[in-house]
């Protein structure tokens, strides 16, 4: 008689579901939306203001995690191949298409209903655009066909503090799209130093990303030069009477240091260096934003 075999091991469908969603993503992307809404707030905010954050942030995480979940679902052959996405349950097999699928809808639907019932009609629409913009136009269209799919595409991710904007004002005003223009030129650089020591994967997998199609010194020179162009941008908000003195030290001293890594990683290339520079954009994008919150509290408000 055999012997029976050993149970597998295998996460909780829970945690398989919320490997989905992408977590670390989603928290930058509700921290941005949230630092949208308290900027669009005079002052400090009232309970019923309060109470409309926490909401609007929990439809637009929703979302996002939705769309997420469905860009899991559209590349796990590609995910597959790659070391960096691999574990995904999708690209192990671990779910099937069906729950997948079945997953984002439901996800999409719960998060689209909170916004409208909740917050306002528009910052579901302007939510669910930002969805069918990451999920479909990006991830099933111009993600696989051009290499400038992380420009295109970039501007679903900048959407989050617009959404936080008009989730608290009803409209989107000038100062949502300042800090739109930030994170949508903060994203090709971000992106490429990834893609840069990522580059084996992503020829493996057959997409067309820019370190692929144009080689490596290429990319380095397009990340220098977009951290040139993030600089000016990151001086609007002061520049527009959103932001004081601290907002300005801190975006020179992070824009600074974000250029100082990418010209570094332009003259003398190593993975160490471009892994260093990825991991600096994430502080410089968080580092922003929140001082963006400091300032507004310590100066800004009556």
């Amino acid at each position: 008689m055999s012997a029976a075999a050993p149970p597998v091991n295998t996460p909780s469908l829970i945690r398989q579901f919320n490997a989905l969603t992408k977590p670390r993503v989603i928290q930058l992307i509700v921290f941005c939306a949230l630092i949208g809404m308290v900027l669009a707030v005079p002052g400090v905010p009232g309970w019923r203001e309060v109470q409309r954050m926490v909401l609007a942030s929990l439809g637009i995480w929703f979302v996002a995690g939705a769309a997420a979940a469905f860009n899991c679902l559209v590349e796990k052959g590609i995910d597959a191949k790659m070391r960096r996405t691999a574990w995904r349950p999708t690209a192990r097999g671990e779910l099937s298409d069906r729950q997948a699928l079945l997953f984002s809808s439901v996800m999409c639907a719960i998060g689209s209903a909170l916004l409208y019932w909740q917050v306002n009609p528009l910052t579901m629409w302007l939510t669910f655009a930002t969805f069918v913009g990451y999920a479909v136009i990006y991830t099933v269209i111009l993600k696989p066909l051009t290499p400038q799919n992380i420009v295109i595409g970039g501007a679903s991710g900048a959407m989050p503090p617009v959404l936080g904007w008009a989730a608290m004002t009803g409209d989107v005003g000038p100062e949502a799209l300042i800090l739109f223009l930030i994170i949508f030129l903060w994203t090709p650089p971000h992106f490429w130093a990834l893609a840069l020591y990522r580059v084996e994967d992503y020829r493996k997998s057959g997409l067309p990303m820019l370190p692929v199609t144009h080689g490596n010194e290429f990319t380095r020179l397009q990340v220098l030069l977009y951290t040139l162009v993030l600089f000016a941008a990151c001086l609007m908000p002061f520049i527009y009477g959103m932001s004081a003195w601290l907002y300005l030290g801190v975006a020179v001293v992070l824009s600074a240091g974000f250029i100082g890594y990418a010209f570094a990683l332009w003259r003398h290339y190593s993975d160490a260096l471009a892994r260093k520079t990825f991991r600096f954009s994430l502080i410089h994008l968080s580092g922003l934003f929140a001082a963006l919150l400091v300032d507004h509290y310590l100066f800004q408000a009556p």
